[in-house]
């Protein structure tokens, strides 16, 4: 005979509806107002404040898995130092600067580049972007709140408000008054169209799988007549500023000949099936002279295939090979173009 015990707590399901759980979850949030409440209740017990600079996402876009993450993970900050003991606003914020906006709006009034813009008027112009600021706040709330963050979208700011680029403004003055600024040289992505630099998201906005321009090129061997050097390279307009060739010490490479015209080139001996290809030749055209390793080639002087540094580089300082691990049979001869 067993005795049923009292339980303690109400049976759970075995069958847990979680987004419906959760769905409810927020729901009482809203009820009784938690997010603001704890805000409010913490000003009033006069907490020290916990300042978060929180980066605000574009304007001009949905939210995706990457804005998700981060807002996971700034919610869990704010939340704990809120826990211990600060008082911690969390206002939502937009991104209103940049070409994602502008980028749009030349989109949507077929707009080529500046001097389209300076036809329409900078001031219309501005006006325009201003007008889809606030495009997508509805969806953002929704999802930002679907994920349980905490953060007051009533509140919100933008970077276009004049307060904000004035406080941005006062502190750039701060750090150029300490000498914190100064001004250099950075090689950046740029736009001829929008006549800018770009940042690396405003770049990956455009990414796309293209076919390399790469070429095969000939670099005739220093006092050898009849032998070059094949190299490869997939960015051709640097070749005027060529300074070096670089091979795989541990790879192998063949000195291969020209049975018609009797011209010698040297090629890595994995990727000579794929030159062959390149080139359209036949391997019974080709006799084998000798197989080496790249470390037998380092050291070699080729000529260079422009004039323009020729007298002007310190003698033994470049046009010859070199050696390096990243060379490798994946693609190209197995010898790659050294251009600064």
């Amino acid at each position: 005979y067993l005795r049923k015990m009292p339980t303690t707590f109400e049976p759970v399901t075995d069958k847990v509806n979680f987004p419906a759980q959760e769905r409810a979850i927020l729901q009482y949030w809203r009820d009784i107002d938690a997010f603001k409440q704890s805000v409010r209740q913490s000003q009033a017990e006069g907490r020290p404040a916990y300042i978060f600079y929180d980066g605000p996402p574009f304007a001009t876009g949905l939210p995706h898995y990457g804005h998700i993450l981060a807002g996971t993970i700034k919610d869990v900050v704010t939340r704990y130092a809120h826990m211990k003991g600060y008082h911690v606003e969390r206002r939502f914020g937009w991104d209103c600067h940049g070409l994602p906006i502008e980028y749009e709006i030349d989109k949507k009034l077929s707009l080529k580049g500046r001097p389209d813009v300076l036809k329409m008027g900078i001031d219309k112009y501005n006006e325009e972007c201003r007008s889809i600021v606030t495009r997508y706040t509805n969806e953002w709330r929704q999802i930002v709140e679907r994920f349980g963050r905490w953060v007051d979208f009533d509140n919100d700011y933008k970077t276009m408000d004049v307060t904000f680029m004035e406080s941005t403004w006062w502190v750039f003055k701060e750090l150029f008054d300490k000498g914190l600024v100064y001004r250099a040289f950075r090689v950046m992505p740029f736009s001829t169209a929008c006549g800018t630099a770009l940042s690396n998201f405003e770049v990956s906005q455009n990414y796309k799988e293209v076919s390399d321009p790469s070429i095969i090129v000939q670099f005739k061997v220093t006092l050898e007549e009849k032998r070059s050097i094949l190299a490869w390279t997939t960015t051709p307009w640097t070749l005027p500023s060529n300074v070096a060739l670089c091979v795989n010490s541990k790879l192998k490479y063949l000195i291969v000949k020209n049975k018609e015209n009797g011209h010698e080139w040297i090629v890595g001996k994995d990727r000579w099936p794929w030159v062959l290809a390149c080139l359209k030749k036949d391997a019974k055209d080709f006799e084998v002279l000798k197989e080496m390793e790249g470390k037998d080639l380092v050291g070699t002087s080729y000529e260079p295939l422009f004039e323009y540094f020729r007298g002007k580089v310190v003698k033994g300082k470049a046009w010859h090979i070199v050696s390096d691990g990243y060379v490798s049979t994946e693609a190209g001869t197995c010898i790659v173009h050294q251009a600064p």
